[in-house]
């Protein structure tokens, strides 16, 4: 699978950049409850920095941001999410070919989130030393660059007629 797409299956959930165990079982190959069974039955692999339970409020809430209406309806129990380091675990009880290929791909999107974040963080500490390097007349440039840094907001859709 390309990086690319495994960049989108990745959230942001209580602060922490996760995957959800929905989208790990399919990357790895196996039935969701497979994966839930491999990782109850290694609880010690597992603390809580690595993989927690999402909460009703946050399944619904990620669910109307994905827009997947569909997404876990024969399913009774809530979703794990997994951090990065509860991925590259999940690695070590998932022990099959595919599982490792998949892993290593994800592991390299987790890398180049990082790599990205990590960009962002020196450019804005440039452009704040730039900013306070030069005086009023460049004020309106840097907030014009600081506006294009700030993500697109997606328009929201009219429903009806």
């Amino acid at each position: 699978m390309e990086i690319s797409k495994i960049d989108g299956l990745i959230h942001v959930l209580r602060g922490q950049r996760v995957m959800l165990d929905v989208d790990l079982a399919e990357l790895y190959g196996v039935e969701v409850r497979q994966l839930k069974r491999q990782v109850r039955r290694n609880k010690e692999r597992f603390p809580e920095d690595f993989l927690f339970t999402l909460t009703a409020r946050e399944y619904e809430i990620l669910r109307c941001q994905i827009g997947t209406l569909s997404w876990g309806r024969h399913s009774k129990y809530l979703p794990f999410a997994f951090t990065e380091h509860g991925v590259a675990m999940l690695s070590s009880v998932l022990n099959s070919p595919r599982a490792i290929s998949a892993n290593i791909e994800i592991m390299r999107a987790f890398t180049r989130l990082r790599g990205i974040l990590a960009e962002q963080r020196q450019l804005i500490a440039r452009l704040n030393e730039l900013e306070g390097r030069y005086d009023a007349q460049f004020k309106d440039v840097f907030a014009a660059i600081r506006q294009l840094m700030e993500p697109p907001v997606a328009p929201k859709k009219k429903i009806g007629f």
